[in-house]
């Protein structure tokens, strides 16, 4: 083989490789669409339900379905409210249909960690799709992951939204304080139990959004849940104004509560 033919196998091995990056790269811009519609299926408002109220759901977060179809998983924090019993407030979830109307549902909790802010209900009437629940294990710095919720609850209508984001960190949650009078019971906890690591996004995420899904935008794969109030109160104690960026806790919060 002469230095030319050398030089040209080489480089048609390169332009081949070249091809099958972009073809990879088309064949997942063209899945995406089909994974979000996918995914909206199985996505809920989350907040509660008063008969006597007008608008009578009032909406506190996003949660998705998971496990037998009848349960929805979302942030402890969404669903820590004081209710009216005297006026029939009850916890309830809103499915969305169509041009942003919504259909309303009693749920009740049946586990919540208060610690990892996870919760998971349970609504009656018949199931949805759920979502397939994956690992922080399978997710890398620069990897491009998606989120579907609520970000103005239902301001526009119950029509959920997904934003694209992109892994800036994999860091700790709770970081070593400067000095005891920093440290409170709950930080002292996670640094006891050792390093938890949260996904740290370059995305905006607003309140409405506590409780969406972190999922692969080719599997649909869940990796975390979209969450403000639990990671900043571990990271940003410091801060005299808090940053905007936004986190994810790992899938694993939620699959620890699961069993």
């Amino acid at each position: 083989m002469t230095t030319m033919q050398a030089w040209m196998k080489c480089a048609l091995s390169a332009v081949v490789a070249v091809l099958a990056l972009l073809g990879a790269a088309i064949a997942a811009a063209a899945e995406l669409p089909d994974t979000i519609q996918k995914v909206k299926a199985s996505i809920v408002g989350v907040g509660t339900l008063m008969p006597s109220r007008s608008p009578s759901f009032e909406v506190r977060g996003t949660g998705f379905v998971i496990g037998d179809g009848n349960l929805v998983a979302t942030n402890a924090h969404v669903v820590g409210m004081t209710l009216d019993a005297e006026r029939r407030e009850v916890i309830a979830i809103a499915i969305p249909g169509e041009g942003g109307s919504a259909t309303g549902r009693a749920a009740r909790i049946i586990a919540r960690s208060n610690e990892a802010d996870v919760a998971i209900l349970r609504f009656e009437g018949p199931p949805l799709p759920a979502m397939t629940l994956g690992s922080i294990s399978t997710v890398r710095e620069g990897h491009t992951l998606y989120f579907t919720g609520f970000p103005i609850g239902a301001a526009l209508g119950m029509v959920p939204a997904t934003h694209r984001s992109l892994v800036a960190a994999l860091a700790p949650l709770a970081l070593p304080q400067r000095n005891a009078s920093q440290l409170d019971p709950k930080t002292v906890r996670r640094l006891a139990s050792g390093v938890v690591r949260v996904i740290q996004l370059d995305g905006t995420a607003y309140p409405g959004n506590s409780g969406s899904p972190l999922y692969d935008g080719e599997t649909g794969v869940v990796v975390g849940i979209l969450n403000a109030v639990f990671v900043k109160a571990s990271r940003e104690t410091a801060l005299t104004s808090p940053s905007g960026i936004t986190y994810a806790v790992p899938v694993e919060f939620l699959l620890d509560l699961l069993k």
